[in-house]
């Protein structure tokens, strides 16, 4: 059956469809290195690495992994940032057909118990600062997981290196002197001599990342390397540019998030493109960064580009080198948008910031708001041979344009399913009447006749007051509007009355100190704009709003603040 996109009329240049050749994630980061073997695939600490480096580089380790036992099928989790080791480390697993099992390196000891459990890993690749928690959790988990460690200054130039082993060095405990751990270096100078045949296939896991932390259990999603290499097409072919070759990307995003890995990593690298390969972010790397390197593409959350309006030290700066900023891992405000695109314009930029929209379970965009033309609201429209349609909530039923239901995805990029969780897996990927698989989402949003999406909320984090939905996200978009205000969460509080309340916390933008009078003109304001029922009873300001692990405001945090009072 033909499935309805009504959206194809808005593609301008884009691609209705791609052929996705038939290559793991490997093979097709290979043929880009070999057509483009003197460009620079990634710059780490102001070290170039070209393409025919970064190849020799992924099958070395290929060789170390394979000398030290991993074999197809087998599972390693890599706990590590932004860095080359890990890059070369997530490659040279798929060339032996083996899984990578990507978590956060500040995981605590307890959760990397469980990511190695559930994985089953083989090895574990991590800094030596977190030797002594990764350790720990192997001897807490049921398996015994080889422990291999990386250092950052074996990545460094000599002036930085011995800078590091002065300054950051010091920081951490010296690496005990046993054979509780394996050298990263050290494997790779044992490497095999030759490697197995590379015949993996596309359709095969090549890469396990998680979700749901937030909102409910945590659970580990099956990826293919046609789910990666189908996002790296997509996207490029979604940038507005016909090639990437050459541009470069700052990959601020972290690489155990989809959108770090699958668009900040693998995308520029298939596209020829150099990653600037940022380990730790915050403000001032950021600026510095910005200001030396001049990065065209820019993905990121919203609390990044939050953090760029309150940066300090780019008054002056002509940002006119950027081909293309892009929102994904959270809801982006509409006045957090036109606030970001009146800085863009301010500072002499070309392009406006790019919402787009995606789970993990599809790795991560399938969704992206088309070059140069932006709805209120939206977040954009399916990425070439992606289908979305809304559904009434536990149903499979389609509703009409402009109802709200959930948001159903169907497309290459949707995950194979969810590790060892065949129940859950059968409840999120569901046969329609169609004959498509669908990827429920979990998330409620609409669509418009044009076939422009709206996201409206997780349906998780609804408010029931008084037995009224309120959606935090449509507050959040008033109170963001505020001249004073630069970003906003609101959550529901218990309420043996109403069964919940809404709270508001503000963030002031610079310049604003919280004040009674500040807080009774956003009472006022929202009055305005907010009906009776779904108003906030309370507004706290706070300097910052939690954060999780990949830099979304972390409104599961509040509400338990909120739970530990009553």
């Amino acid at each position: 059956m033909t499935l309805k996109a009504p959206w194809l009329d808005y593609y301008g240049s884009m691609p209705k469809s791609i052929d996705y050749p038939s290559l793991t994630t490997y093979q097709l980061v290979a043929r880009t290195a070999r057509t483009y073997p003197d460009l620079t695939a990634y710059e780490f600490m102001g070290r170039r690495t070209s393409y025919k480096s970064f190849l020799q580089r992924i099958d070395l380790a290929a060789r170390a992994l394979y000398a030290l036992g991993i074999r197809k099928g087998d599972r390693v989790t890599i706990c590590m940032p932004n860095t080359p080791q890990a890059l070369d480390c997530f490659y040279a697993l798929n060339r032996l057909g083996a899984v990578s099992n990507m978590i956060h390196p500040l995981s605590a000891t307890e959760e990397i118990s469980f990511y190695l459990d559930i994985s089953e890993s083989k090895a574990i690749l991590t800094l030596d600062r977190f030797y002594g928690k990764v350790h720990t959790a192997i001897s807490r988990s049921k398996g015994n997981a080889m422990l291999l460690i990386a250092r950052l200054q074996d990545e460094l130039g000599l002036a930085l290196k011995l800078g590091f082993s002065l300054t950051e060095a010091r920081k951490f405990p010296k690496l005990p002197k046993d054979d509780s751990y394996v050298l990263w270096t050290r494997a790779l100078k044992q490497a095999a001599a030759t490697l197995p045949p590379d015949d993996g296939r596309a359709e095969n896991c090549a890469s396990i990342l998680y979700s749901g932390g937030t909102t409910g259990t945590t659970k580990g999603i099956c990826l293919t390397s046609l789910n990666f290499n189908a996002l790296a097409l997509q996207t490029i072919a979604a940038s507005g540019y016909e090639k990437i070759v050459g541009c470069s990307m700052l990959s601020v995003m972290p690489i155990f998030h989809g959108f770090g890995l699958g668009i900040g990593i693998h995308t520029a690298l298939v596209g020829g493109a150099k990653c600037i390969l940022v380990p730790n972010f915050n403000i001032k790397t950021y600026a510095k960064l910005l200001k030396t390197k001049h990065p065209n593409f820019i993905p990121g959350v919203p609390t990044l580009f939050e953090a760029l309006l309150r940066t300090p030290d780019l008054d002056n700066l002509d940002m006119s080198f950027l081909m293309g900023v892009f929102s994904g891992g959270d809801s982006l405000s509409v006045e957090l948008k036109h606030k970001v695109d009146a800085f863009l314009r301010a500072h002499k930029a070309k392009v406006q910031i790019r919402e787009g929209y995606g789970t993990t379970e599809c790795v991560t965009a399938s969704c992206l708001t088309p070059v140069d033309y932006a709805r209120d609201g939206s977040i954009g429209i399916p990425f070439p041979d992606t289908y979305y349609k809304i559904v009434a909530p536990g149903t499979t039923e389609e509703v009409s344009a402009g109802t709200e239901g959930e948001i159903c995805i169907c497309g290459p990029t949707v995950m194979s399913g969810y590790l060892n969780n065949p129940e859950e897996t059968a409840q999120t990927l569901r046969r329609h009447d169609d004959g498509h698989i669908w990827l429920h989402t979990g998330d409620l949003g609409s669509m418009d006749t044009d076939g422009f999406v709206y996201f409206r909320q997780r349906i998780k984090r609804m408010i029931i007051t008084s037995g009224y939905n309120v959606y935090p996200s449509q507050l959040e978009n008033i109170i963001d509007g505020h001249e004073k205000v630069l970003i906003s969460c609101v959550i529901g509080v218990k309420d043996p009355y109403k069964m919940q309340r809404v709270k508001a916390f503000v963030v002031l933008r610079p310049g604003y100190e919280p004040s009674e009078a500040i807080r009774q003109e956003l009472f006022a304001y929202c009055r305005e704009r907010i009906a009776k029922y779904a108003m906030p009873y309370e507004i706290e300001f706070r300097d910052e709003l939690p954060k999780t692990l990949v830099g979304k405001v972390a409104y599961r945090v509040l509400e338990e603040e909120e739970e530990a009072k009553q």
